[in-house]
């Protein structure tokens, strides 16, 4: 895929979590699964693997993050998404030891997605840049199906994880408690 994707077969969102608005991109119908963006944002290879979730029967919910969405990757577009990411009060690329404050939001986005579509709960999938905010998600009680997939965060040590520790016990809790699974993928 080197064109840009026109996103025309999902329904463009504002949603607001607590007075903070972004924008998500909506398709299907069934249980609710929210398809976090890599980077360099919702390239069409993130939309293609949207889509392919879509077709197998769930209600797709992709949050814009960062970059323009639909657009192809290119080199010097990518840069400056990742410069502006990286020193965001959103994400904490290089802090460490700490949960990013997006996922705050995202687990709003979560509870907000399983009141619309019904069903047993949510499913989230991070993907590199976003892979441990499946993890953190978790922490949404809706959220049921997290999948982290070649999480990079935090950026300067690829061997922590990107919660701050009541979050990362939390979560060990909830797995202990509600016999969550979470699925890992590492490259």
């Amino acid at each position: 895929m080197t064109q840009d994707d026109p996103l025309t077969d999902f329904i463009r969102r504002t949603v607001a979590v607590e007075g903070v608005e972004k924008t998500v991109y909506v398709a299907g119908t069934g249980p609710a699964v929210v398809v976090l963006p890599e980077m360099p944002g919702i390239s069409p290879d993130v939309l293609r693997l949207a889509r392919w979730v879509r077709d197998a029967g769930f209600t797709v919910h992709v949050p814009s993050l960062f970059g323009t969405d639909g657009a192809f990757p290119t080199v010097d577009g990518g840069r400056e998404v990742v410069r502006r990411a990286c020193v965001s009060a959103e994400f904490r690329a290089f802090a460490g030891g700490g949960t990013s404050p997006v996922t705050l939001w995202l687990r709003g986005l979560a509870r907000r997605a399983h009141a619309q579509c019904g069903g047993p709960g949510v499913g989230a999938i991070g993907l590199c840049f976003t892979g441990n905010f499946a993890l953190t998600m978790a922490l949404e009680p809706t959220v049921i199906a997290p999948v982290v997939n070649h999480p990079s965060l935090p950026l300067d040590d690829p061997g922590a994880i990107e919660l701050d520790p009541a979050d990362a016990e939390a979560v060990r809790d909830r797995l202990a408690r509600d016999g969550l699974t979470v699925l890992a993928y590492r490259f």
